[in-house]
């Protein structure tokens, strides 16, 4: 055999030898790699395991009756299905004002002028959260004010919970049947009474939700935030005299992605509605002292 044939040779058997050694010591590596993934998978299995026995599970509810995460992120409460409520065929009577009719969330027809033009009406919502009350307005909204004091009277919000509530914005109310929330009213709608263009609703504003013109029904919201920027498309029929920090408190509530549309205005804390006085006084009406503006649905 010639000295240059075994000379490659040789350089073959060296560059074998190299290209081994190579492979063998990647080898070795990933094996370091994975003994060391391993261990810290066992690291951060042991570190969660000691997590949830110190903490007894993954949820807390807040002081407030707010649901988080433990990573304090805000979960979607879990609205209260209405109470059952009695249905009106055919004409709707006026409820007795002293608040002893059955309860009713579904009628046939609008109800028919059941206040008196000549006297003041105030609304006492009562909450879960406290009260406020409303300074009702029938000079400017005698259909939207009268459907309001026929409703309460009627006790169809007794037990309804806020299904909307965005910070610093309005807090919304009145759908008598439940899920999916914000898509039903009473059985029948009335028409818009609405504010001139370039009214501000401010801060206490109370006003018919709607999903286009002339579909009032039964749900409501009240303004819980100085500017809203809304435009004059919602029927305002008071304004809040007294309690406006109770609304304020529940308009604090930490909104969550609202599970139909995906929006930010599903509550974090269930609020309702416990029931609603209508005090009737014989002093004449005075329009009430409302300023106003996003699409607020609903009927």
């Amino acid at each position: 055999m010639s000295t240059d044939k075994r000379d490659r040779q040789r350089e073959r058997r060296v560059r074998l030898q190299a290209a081994l050694d190579q492979a063998q010591a990647k080898s070795r590596r990933r094996r370091r790699l994975l003994w060391g993934g391993l261990v810290l998978v066992v690291i951060a299995g042991l570190v969660a395991l000691v997590a949830v026995l110190s903490n007894g599970e993954d949820e807390e509810a807040s002081d407030d009756g707010t649901t988080t995460t433990s990573q304090g992120v805000a979960e979607p409460a879990e609205l209260p299905v209405p109470p059952a409520g009695a249905s009106i065929t055919g004409d709707t009577p006026c409820p007795p004002a002293d608040g002893s009719a059955q309860r009713t969330t579904q009628f046939e027809k609008a109800p028919p002028l059941c206040i008196d033009p000549s006297k003041s009406y105030q609304a006492v919502v009562h909450t879960s959260l406290g009260a406020f009350t409303i300074q009702l307005d029938p000079r400017t909204a005698p259909l939207a004010t009268n459907n309001f004091v026929v409703l309460a009277r009627y006790h169809l919000y007794d037990g309804i919970p806020f299904h909307r509530i965005v910070p610093g914005f309005v807090i919304q109310a009145g759908d008598p049947i439940g899920e999916p929330w914000g898509s039903h009213g009473p059985g029948y709608t009335f028409a818009d009474e609405l504010p001139p263009e370039g009214t501000v609703y401010g801060l206490g504003t109370v006003a018919m939700a709607n999903s286009g013109p002339n579909t009032n029904g039964s749900q409501f919201f009240v303004v819980s935030g100085a500017e809203t920027g809304l435009q004059a498309s919602y029927t305002i029929f008071g304004n809040v005299t007294d309690g406006i920090d109770v609304v304020e408190t529940i308009g604090a509530v930490p909104p969550t992605p609202n599970p139909t549309s995906g929006a930010s205005d599903w509550p974090s804390q269930v609020v309702t509605i416990d029931r609603i006085d209508i005090i009737e006084t014989d002093t004449p009406p005075a329009t009430a002292d409302s300023t106003t503006t996003t699409t607020i649905a609903g009927g």
